[in-house]
């Protein structure tokens, strides 16, 4: 099945989705878990148990958030 443009994300496109196919296709468990892990360890994101009620709402936020970003 092939995705039109209109169906990607702002910022994606066939290319990049491939791409990221690839890499997880490609990837061992070890690795899988080595970056797994260190997603747990990193000082610029927290990752946290959301309500999946609420996982629109946070997207939402991220997307807010991360366009305020690019504007300043």
């Amino acid at each position: 099945m092939k995705m039109n443009k209109s169906e990607f994300p702002p910022g994606w496109d066939e290319k990049r989705v491939k791409n990221l196919l690839n890499y997880y296709e490609q990837q061992t468990e070890a690795e899988a878990v080595i970056e797994d892990e260190s997603a747990f360890e990193s000082d610029e994101q927290t990752m946290m148990q959301i309500p999946t009620a609420l996982v629109d709402v946070v997207r939402e936020l991220i997307i807010k958030y991360q366009n305020y970003q690019t504007e300043t």
